[in-house]
């Protein structure tokens, strides 16, 4: 099982045994003071907003022109550091991930 190290809304760090094969989204979802993910993974609608830490960054896949898109315009969008949860998905590769809940857009 991989761990993600996550930083809800609220601040507290919260470790997260997720399942590769998911989307971070999928693995964080419920957690409470996490993301929405009102469209359930979709690349449609920017609720499942994420901070990745920067030593992260790089062994991430590049964002899509859809997920570029959908952050752009975020007033919390970060050019370096804003992902979409629900477009990385997990594999062992990313154990020890960090990232931080972005401020809700709703």
């Amino acid at each position: 099982m991989v761990t993600l190290l996550v930083t809800d809304r609220e601040g507290r760090e919260v470790a997260v045994a997720a399942r590769t094969g998911w989307s971070l989204m999928e693995n964080i979802r419920n957690l409470e003071a996490s993301v929405e993910a009102i469209c359930g993974g979709m690349c449609a609608c920017s609720t499942c907003h994420v901070y990745i830490a920067p030593e992260w960054i790089e062994r991430l896949p590049p964002r899509s022109y859809e997920e570029h898109v959908m952050l752009h315009d975020l007033p919390d969008f970060d050019p370096v550091r804003s992902r979409l949860s629900c477009q990385i998905m997990v594999t062992d590769e990313l154990d020890g991930l960090a990232l931080t809940v972005a401020p809700s857009s709703l």
